[in-house]
């Protein structure tokens, strides 16, 4: 597919990546060829879409049923409006920090009845929900589509990221099947840092845009962890 040149805008705008080596031209050309879907506009999504939107991804897609509450705002900072859906709200963020990327709002609960359809208008997902039963779909979903899925997760003072690519490492060797929501601590009950979400969405960005462009060495295989208060990074392979 030809791609289109970058305007003059958009030279100005992408500036430091244009002359970012191992980027350049060409790796923005990438970002702005991409359709990337972000599941969840919360505390994770929140950064994804920041960097993602600032990046100029060409097609950027939002999954969220939910209504953005005043308990969200500490963490989750793209929002303003209280009772917006957050799939709605997110995209008015992005489209006024970067008019040149194309947004698709997806106000819908992602569900195994939707999720092909939904997942399959995309090259690459990110998925920041809090409940196994979605995280599941989405994994099940991209793995039949043969798509690379970027997973993170928060919890208090922690979090993770990982990549799962196709042929690779599966959603379930890091989350098994008897694994439940009902054993896992849920943000409402055990309370959340607001920067714990932001160091691990912006580390998912990276993520992203490092398998669009090639550039480096993504997570696949690997699950790298952070430590909030030790502020320590460790690493093991699945």
């Amino acid at each position: 597919m030809a791609s289109d040149p970058l305007s003059p805008d958009e030279v100005s705008r992408y500036a430091r990546h244009l002359v970012l080596k191992g980027m350049g031209g060409a790796g923005q050309q990438a970002l702005k060829q991409a359709r990337v879907l972000v599941v969840g506009a919360g505390g994770l999504g929140s950064p994804v879409i920041a960097y993602l939107a600032g990046a100029g991804i060409g097609k950027l897609g939002i999954v969220d049923h939910d209504a953005v509450s005043l308990s969200n705002l500490h963490r989750q900072v793209i929002h303003t409006e209280t009772g917006a859906n957050k799939a709605a709200s997110a995209g008015r963020f992005a489209h006024a920090l970067n008019p040149h990327v194309a947004i698709a709002i997806h106000p819908d609960r992602l569900d195994a009845g939707n999720a092909p359809t939904i997942l399959a208008s995309y090259d690459l997902v990110l998925d920041g929900t809090d409940n196994l039963a979605t995280r599941r779909i989405v994994a099940a979903t991209c793995e039949t589509l043969g798509l690379p899925l970027v997973s993170g997760a928060v919890s208090m003072f922690d979090g993770q990221i990982t990549v799962f690519a196709p042929g690779g490492a599966r959603f379930a060797d890091l989350y098994p099947a008897e694994a439940d929501d009902a054993d896992l601590p849920s943000c409402e009950a055990t309370g959340i840092l607001g920067p714990l979400t932001g160091i691990i969405g912006a580390l998912m960005a990276m993520e992203a845009i490092k398998l669009i462009t090639g550039i480096g060495e993504p997570l696949i295989g690997r699950v790298l962890t952070y430590d909030g208060k030790g502020g320590r990074f460790s690493e093991f392979a699945l």
